[in-house]
């Protein structure tokens, strides 16, 4: 074999992936890419079961969702056994459970933390999030302080990734409740995405309070949830801010095929599911349609569907050659992808094989990049330089 063609797959991984996009829409298509290389992962914690979450206080202390409704503390590189006490009452089913969790920009006033997770029951149930304080292993004062205003009657797509910003406002994902059969309002639930009506399918921006901004893109628009920031999703898992340029970005599950990355901008339709690469699992295409006029393209799609899950831009200087890339986990290959934008554009794409399912990554304190594996017997690692 030449040493062209033994080249030639991998120079083409690195083209700009625009020029890969097929005829019928703009979005570049991601498939098989390399793998990257000068990492390594290493264990920190074992013993989670299916952690969700993880998020860092002032001290460098982390706190750590698991699904069936524990949060824990991890201190100095060690789990504590004990699980904080006052977490809210979660349903654990399907996709649900105790998700994402983020403290409050000013914790070391406050000691504020916010969580999500589904509530209600298996014939009723909802997205929710919760607030309390933390004080001695125990969320005080806690309140339920938002959540969707309609219930769904099964454990599909609750979402829910929470997201800072500098104004002081927090950004929640809800999903779309579901795939056919499940029904809303006399059509597939999925349809309310479309429809700012509901909370399912949307990114809503609320005050710490959990009340709607004055300034959100659909208060004035009558009939339409007022806390609406972007519609037009299917089940965002991953949010991320790359701090000097304020840029949101997102990634959300396709159906069979058509994962996306999307750069989200207030008052955006990201089409789901008029628009969409996607496939019913039974087979056909959803729509014709990959793009139009009035809603917004994804940054990239990638079929076959990797199962996206937490995001994070990296802005640190621990691993060389990384800063201003975004990396996205993926439940299904088991892998991190690291994306390599120039701008807002994605110009190449490379995969850390971890060997499990990825359900969080995140930038922590120190400057390296924190991996949450979503097993029963789940672990933290962290990625440093090979």
């Amino acid at each position: 074999m030449s040493i062209r063609a033994i080249l030639a797959p991998l120079l083409l991984a690195w083209l700009p992936l625009a020029s890969c996009a097929p005829p019928g829409g703009p979005a570049p298509i991601s498939g098989e890419v390399p793998e990257a290389r000068g990492w390594r992962a290493e264990t920190v914690v074992t013993g989670l079961e299916h952690p969700w979450s993880i998020a860092w206080l002032p001290d460098g202390t982390a706190l750590i969702t698991e699904r069936p409704g524990r949060l824990r503390l991890v201190r100095d590189g060690r789990l504590d056994p004990v699980p904080i006490a006052g977490v809210p009452e979660v349903l654990v089913y399907g996709q649900g459970g105790l998700l994402d969790v983020a403290p409050h920009p000013r914790f070391a006033e406050n000691q504020q933390v916010y969580l999500t997770f589904a509530q209600g029951t298996k014939d009723a149930n909802r997205t929710a999030l919760a607030r309390g304080r933390l004080r001695e292993g125990r969320l005080e004062d806690l309140q339920i302080i938002f959540r969707n205003a309609d219930t769904k009657n099964d454990g599909q797509h609750f979402g829910s990734r929470l997201l800072w910003l500098p104004d002081g406002s927090l950004l929640m994902s809800i999903g779309d409740g579901g795939n056919p059969p499940i029904a809303h309002a006399g059509a597939n639930i999925r349809n309310q995405a479309q429809h700012p009506s509901t909370h399912f399918g949307k990114v809503v921006r609320l005050s710490e309070d959990g009340q709607p901004l004055p300034d959100n893109p659909f208060l004035d628009q009558p009939g339409a949830r007022p806390e609406i920031w972007t519609l037009g999703h299917r089940n965002i898992q991953g949010l991320t801010r790359d701090p000097r340029t304020g840029r949101v970005w997102a990634t959300e599950h396709g159906a069979r095929g058509g994962d996306e990355l999307n750069l989200l901008v207030g008052g955006g339709n990201y089409g789901w599911p008029v628009v969409t690469y996607s496939m019913e699992y039974w087979g056909p295409k959803i729509t014709d349609e990959t793009s139009r006029p009035g809603m917004i393209d994804p940054r990239l799609v990638w079929v076959p569907s990797k199962a996206p899950s937490g995001l994070a831009f990296y802005s640190a200087e621990r691993l060389p050659g990384w800063q201003g890339d975004l990396f996205s986990g993926a439940l299904k290959f088991g892998q991190i992808r690291r994306i390599d934008l120039d701008g807002e554009r994605v110009a190449g794409e490379e995969k850390l094989t971890i060997g499990a399912r990825v359900r969080d990554v995140r930038q922590g304190p120190d400057g390296f990049l924190y991996v949450l594996t979503d097993e029963p017997n789940g672990r933290l690692l962290r990625i440093v330089p090979d």
